[in-house]
Formats: structure tokens, C-alpha cells, sequence
């Protein structure tokens, strides 16, 4: 089973922190999260038999904060969807307490509700990606998957904070993360009507079968709209594959990573070992950013636009609520099944605006609601609104167990 779920593990675990808030808990990361002296083959052929060469400012912390990182997950190339991803399997089968999911399009929540658990994405720049292989730079983070939302707490607590050496960090305060409110009210949420209107009639039967349990329990539902909300995917889409394709550069084959055969002169052998790295999925994904890259660079900048336009929209919405619901996922059956582009957006459409904007955004397990909310609930708020997210994800999850 270990082999199954980890395509590393240190059998030789580094002394801990016995004083540190996560002192007993075990983590579990990805192969593209460095650790010095770990394979660091982002699942990709481009980074074969890479190692390395420090830690990442993430498992810094968290070695200061006293967590056993057991080793690494298999994980889909470069972090593009969740083909062969088993992240969530590790903590589902309690072999980890958590799992940090590199998450750029939904990943971290779209693998918990596969396993019924909690699935969380912090607030873009609260987290130092120091040290993180990444594909999409602007929207990815480290997710997290967790049985509780006080376990994302406490390594919200750890791993977030400034760090000189990632630039892509705002220069901002960042709020203290070490304590979950203690929610009196639940607020108003608004409910997205473009997203439901996406949902099968049975998923949207679930869906609002979930809404009135939320009313029952004192939250108050607003209907609030999102006309561009078909947008996100197409934004995502372009703006996601040229970053790509910028961040793929580097993998020459010169330095480290797969290098081809017979190759008859340097030119040839770049050629042929990109060629050979790269599986047919995110090959494919790099060659659309490619094209938008050096071929129409209008329809990059236009998406661009597109995306501030969306940002200003989405913080618009919070002027009359308090946080957002949307379901998670229209697709269950081909969540770890992709061969396209097009299959891997229609797992991810409705998590994508989260990491299109920035916002923190959690997965409350299905099983919370009953078995008919197939599409899950994924509640988002504004950016750094961390804490309140996941104080209202506390409180639901008491209110389930009977303890409010």
C-alpha cells in the first residue's frame, strides 16, 4: 500500500521539534516541494533523477513546528490536474494526518471531495512558494487536505508568513492565522446562480438540498450573480498556458532532468529531450502557450484583462455577503481520468475562480449534508479571509457532530 500512495519515503525521518504546535502530527508533501536530498521529479520526465538541493521554506517551517513529513506522494506531472494524484489516499487511509496538494487549479479541493474529506486553498501570498517546481506561477499555492479544518489550521499557522527570498509575495502584513473564531453568526452567503444553472437537474436538486440545511442552521442565502463566470475558464486557460510554457523553459536537459539519445549536436539534443520529457498532456498544454506566447499575444493580454475585470467582480460581490457557496464539481467519474485539455477544465470549472482571484476556498465534505450532495460544497471568501473560512468550516462540522 505504502509504494501505492508514495513514491518516496524517508526512512530516515529528521528529528523533530517536540516543542513545535505540530509535534505528533504526520504530513505528507509532493515530489515537486523540495527537501534536500529527496527525488524532486515533480512526476515529470523533464526532472528525472533530480534531488534536491535545499528545503523549501514551507518544509522549514514545518520542521520547526515539530511535524513528521514522511515522505512524498505521487503526484500528475508538473502538478497539471490529478492523473494518478494520491494525496488525498494518504490521508483517507491514515497513513498522514495531512497532505500538502500543489494546487493551481482546485486540486487540493477537488481531491478531498473524492475521499470525503477537507480540502483547503489559502489566500495567494500567504504562503512562500520558495522552493515549490511550479507550472502556473500567479495562481498557484500549497493546498491542504485534512480530516479537520483545525488540522488546516494549525499548518495554516506554521507554514504561513513572509519570506525575502519569494518575490512574488505582496508586500503586505499578514494576518495572524493561529486561532479559529468562534462563529455566533454565520453570516449571509451568496449562492452563485451562474454556477448552479451548470449543474445536472439531479446535482441541482442535491445542491439546493444542501442550501436548506445551511438555512436551517442559520445561515441566511442570497442569490448573487456572476454573468462572466464562463469566463474563468477560458482566462485560466490562456493565461494558465502561457505561464506554462514561460515556467517549462528551463528544462533544457543540460543541467538535469532526461537527456536524449544520439543526438548529433546540442540543438538536436534540446529538441529531442524536450521532446521526450514531456508526457502528451502537458505537452500539449505547453504547446498552446507557446502559441498565445509568440503567435497572438493579444488574446494573452486580452485575458489578462478578462482576469482583473473578474477580480473586481468577485470583490463586489462581498459588499452585501459575507462569504460564497458553489458546488465543487459537476464531474465524480473522471475526477483521476483525463486526456485532454478540455476533460481536465471540465473537473476543475467551478473551483478555478479561487485561484483566478486569489481568495482562500474550502471543500466541506460531502457526507456533511447527507449522500445526495454530489457536487459537493466549496465555500470562498475574500482574500485574506482565511480564518473566517475556516471558522465557518469548524462550525458546520460541529453542528454535524452534535456538539452546537
Amino acid at each position: 500500500m505504502n509504494k501505492e500512495i508514495f513514491s518516496y519515503i524517508d526512512s530516515k525521518p529528521s528529528m523533530v521539534n517536540k516543542t513545535g504546535s505540530l509535534h505528533g502530527k504526520s504530513i505528507s508533501i509532493q515530489p515537486n516541494m523540495s527537501v534536500r536530498g529527496w527525488p524532486t521529479e515533480a512526476g515529470s520526465r523533464a526532472l528525472e533523477r533530480f534531488a534536491a538541493l535545499e528545503d523549501a521554506t514551507v518544509v522549514e517551517n514545518l520542521r520547526t513546528a515539530g511535524v513528521t513529513i514522511k515522505g512524498s506522494t505521487h503526484m500528475s506531472e508538473l502538478g497539471f490536474g490529478l492523473i494518478g494524484d494520491t494525496a488525498a489516499q494518504a490521508v483517507a487511509t491514515g497513513e498522514v494526518d495531512v497532505a500538502l496538494v500543489t494546487d493551481s487549479m482546485g486540486e487540493a479541493r477537488i481531491a478531498a471531495s473524492s475521499k470525503n474529506l477537507f480540502g483547503f486553498k489559502p489566500s495567494f501570498g500567504i504562503i512562500s512558494r520558495y522552493g515549490l517546481i511550479g507550472l502556473i506561477p500567479s495562481m498557484e499555492c500549497y493546498g491542504i487536505v485534512a480530516n479537520t479544518p483545525l488540522e488546516i489550521t494549525i499548518v495554516l499557522e506554521a507554514i504561513a508568513g513572509t519570506d525575502d527570498r519569494d518575490y512574488s509575495m505582496p508586500e503586505e502584513v499578514i494576518p495572524d492565522f493561529g486561532r479559529l473564531e468562534d462563529i455566533k453568526t454565520l453570516g449571509t452567503c451568496g449562492v452563485v446562480a451562474e454556477c448552479v444553472d451548470m449543474l445536472e437537474p439531479s446535482q441541482s436538486k442535491a445542491f439546493s438540498a444542501a442550501l436548506s440545511r445551511l438555512d436551517e442552521n442559520g445561515m441566511a442565502i442570497q442569490e448573487v450573480s456572476l454573468k462572466d463566470f464562463d469566463l474563468f475558464r477560458v482566462a485560466h486557460n490562456v493565461i494558465g498556458s502561457v505561464e506554462a510554457s514561460s515556467s517549462c523553459g528551463k528544462y533544457d536537459s543540460v543541467r538535469y532532468g532526461h537527456r536524449a539519445q544520439s543526438a548529433r549536436n546540442w540543438n538536436e539534443m534540446y529538441i529531442k529531450s524536450r521532446a521526450e520529457s514531456f508526457g502528451l498532456l502537458v505537452k500539449t498544454y505547453l504547446f498552446q502557450g507557446a502559441y498565445y506566447q509568440f503567435e497572438d499575444y493579444g488574446t494573452f493580454e486580452n485575458a489578462c484583462r478578462i482576469r482583473a475585470q473578474l477580480v473586481r467582480e468577485m470583490e463586489a460581490l462581498y459588499e452585501t455577503i459575507d462569504v460564497l457557496i458553489l458546488p465543487t464539481r459537476r464531474k465524480n467519474d473522471t475526477i483521476y481520468d483525463t486526456h485532454s485539455i478540455d476533460d481536465v477544465y471540465d473537473v476543475f470549472d467551478l473551483t478555478l475562480p479561487a485561484n483566478m482571484t486569489g481568495q482562500p476556498a474550502i471543500h466541506i465534505p460531502g457526507s456533511f449534508f447527507g449522500r445526495e450532495t454530489d457536487p459537493g460544497l466549496q465555500f470562498m471568501a475574500p482574500r485574506l479571509g482565511d480564518m473566517r473560512l475556516l471558522s465557518v468550516a469548524d462550525h458546520l462540522m460541529k453542528v454535524r457532530e452534535g456538539d452546537i
